[in-house]
């Protein structure tokens, strides 16, 4: 039951946010101002919720040895991921859409969206990159105690999260790549718990 659980935890975001890729306006134009920014309100708290699929299996406090170091790495960057992320969300997602839906009707939006676009796309790959060194870092961190079993959602986790550099959640690749997450994610949750089931010899 806990295993279940804890999957069902780590993959709800990267589901969400699939499916919210389904839907996403390809472009932000006048017509699709208004879908593109509340979609980014709906989703500014879900992005960063991505993290759970590394928090949830890190649950315990960091022993002074390389596996607690790399616990604390992989917070870290989880956090970093979390804040610059938000801030792509917010600047080329929620600021963009805005400021396009109330652009006069004579106004070109390319010099108003496109700024905004280069910030947020700044913030974003921080983000994006500090994800992936997450991902490594909780590697790490799990490798002792679980062994080889961390491998496959590691492995996965690494080709989502190399694909979500450049890719956001826009259909086809984003929306592969947060299943990619949520396929890692459980792996890497199924994974643990199976070790921790494992009886010791007396």
């Amino acid at each position: 039951m806990l295993t279940i659980r804890n999957i069902t935890l780590v993959t709800v975001a990267p589901l969400v946010l699939a499916a919210a890729g389904a839907a996403h306006p390809h472009g932000l134009s006048r017509a699709t101002a208004t879908d593109w920014t509340q979609l980014h309100i709906a989703l500014l708290p879900v992005f960063p919720l991505l993290t759970l699929g590394l928090l949830v299996p890190l649950w315990h406090r960091p022993r002074p040895d390389l596996a607690g170091f790399a616990t604390v790495a992989a917070w870290t960057s989880a956090f970093t991921y979390a804040a610059f992320y938000t801030g792509l969300d917010a600047v080329a997602g929620i600021a963009a859409g805005t400021a396009v839906e109330h652009a006069a009707g004579t106004a070109d939006i390319g010099p108003i969206k496109y700024p905004l676009y280069d910030v947020g796309d700044s913030l974003g790959e921080v983000g994006a990159y500090a994800l992936i060194v997450a991902v490594v870092a909780t590697a790490v961190a799990l490798f002792p105690k679980h062994g080889v079993r961390v491998v496959p959602g590691t492995v996965v986790l690494l080709v989502a999260g190399w694909s979500f550099t450049d890719s956001h959640i826009f259909w086809p690749r984003g929306v592969w790549t947060m299943l990619g997450f949520a396929l890692g994610f459980a792996l890497l949750a199924a994974g643990t718990r199976r070790s921790e089931s494992v009886p010791r010899r007396a």
